[in-house]
């Protein structure tokens, strides 16, 4: 097993220095939006659309940094800013909103106002802060979220900025995913806010896919990787019939798995050591944004009890989540409400299938144990599944 002394660069927002086989389409987007000073009218939208795992998450942040750049070499002051969220675990045009306020307020639940008022709220900071932005909204997929409030709040601020208030700082949106869910996600808003034609991305050839994983894993582990790590990563992508998201997320979970019986789990890593149907709880109770403890442990009571085993105590529950903000995975929040007045709130920072975890029953209580996970217990959100590094399934 290779030891990854720079794991960082497996993330999945990493945005590698020089994007493979996709120098001309980042190219494209800046040209688009023509930064510093556009010819063309607000908006400046661009969207770029592509199959999974061909790169436009890739192409829109790296074209976003370079527009950055291009802002900072003509001495942009106040300095300029990248906004990015991924919408795919976002709920509706709400989520989002609430995902770019938090930008300004980390502490902000949308949850209880209306979309038009958070949007309102993000407008006036972007106008208060008064620095140029590029903003991203990634994984757009079919079904997805409507982009229609966001993209009209960002053609015309000034119906939700207050009197006396009126423009913005130059704004650039960057739109990414598949075509059919960009062309839904804005069809409400053209043409008065044209974004076609798109920069369309086609899948990877198979030698590309493997020069990006030799490259993210020569990153990775600071030299040149075995070449049967590469092929065999490479052929199974290949067979799946899946692009360069999978295939980094299959070389994540083979840089940063268990190396044998009784491996330590370094958690600046990202390695988590935490029973499966913990995991479960959290995607139950939060479904992919934010939980209160008392629903997680609620919903791992009766896991544990269709499994046949005791549920965790209070103390070691609290335990696993420790685990898991120290990863990085989740934050623990003292919000207002409930019956002593606060409640606590687990927010999640990281998508539960990107986290990396190992099944340890280690610390746990004799009777306590793990047993196979049966189906989807009634009355419970489907949760998401995610494989841990000891190639567990979780459901």
């Amino acid at each position: 097993m290779l030891a990854p002394t720079n794991p960082e660069v497996l993330a999945n927002d990493w945005v590698p220095p020089v994007p493979l086989a996709r120098e001309r389409e980042v190219l494209e987007v800046v040209r688009r939006l023509d930064p510093p000073r556009p010819s063309a009218d607000r908006p400046w939208i661009v969207g770029v659309v592509g199959p999974a795992g061909s790169g436009t998450s890739t192409v829109a942040r790296r074209a976003a940094r370079d527009c950055v750049d291009r802002l900072r070499s003509a001495s942009a002051i106040p300095p300029p800013r990248t906004i990015a969220v991924r919408t795919a675990l976002l709920r509706g045009s709400h989520g989002v909103a609430s995902a770019l306020l938090r930008q300004f307020d980390e502490g902000f639940d949308g949850r209880g106002f209306p979309t038009a008022e958070i949007l309102a709220g993000w407008l006036r900071r972007l106008r208060r802060d008064a620095r140029p932005t590029v903003l991203v909204l990634d994984d757009v997929g079919v079904g997805g979220v409507d982009l229609g409030p966001i993209l009209r709040a960002i053609g015309d601020p000034d119906r939700f900025l207050p009197e006396g208030e009126s423009g913005l700082p130059p704004l650039w949106t960057i739109l990414a995913g598949t075509v059919d869910g960009l062309t839904t996600a804005v069809g409400e808003v053209e043409p008065r806010y044209p974004v076609r034609p798109f920069v369309t991305l086609g899948p990877y050839a198979e030698p590309t896919l493997r020069a990006i994983v030799l490259d993210r894993a020569e990153r990775a582990c600071g030299r040149r990787p075995p070449s049967s790590l590469v092929d065999r990563i490479v052929t199974r992508t290949v067979e799946d019939g899946s692009g360069a998201r999978r295939a980094i997320d299959l070389l994540r979970r083979e840089l940063l798995g268990v190396r044998g019986p009784g491996a330590t789990l370094p958690e600046q890593l990202g390695r988590v050591e935490i029973e499966p149907r913990v995991v479960r709880a959290i995607g139950a109770a939060s479904q992919g944004v934010s939980a209160c403890l008392g629903d997680v442990r609620r919903f791992e009571a009766e896991i544990a009890q269709r499994q046949g085993v005791r549920p965790l105590p209070t103390t070691t529950l609290w335990r696993r989540l420790v685990r898991l903000e120290r990863a990085g995975y989740v934050r623990r929040e003292i919000r207002t409400g409930g019956s002593g007045g606060t409640r606590s709130v687990l927010r999640l920072l990281t998508p539960i299938d990107e986290w990396i975890t190992v099944a340890s029953p280690s610390g746990t209580p004799r009777g306590y144990g793990e047993a196979v996970a049966p189906g989807p217990m009634a009355g419970a959100p489907e949760a998401p599944r995610l494989r841990s590094t000891d190639g567990l399934t979780v459901d």
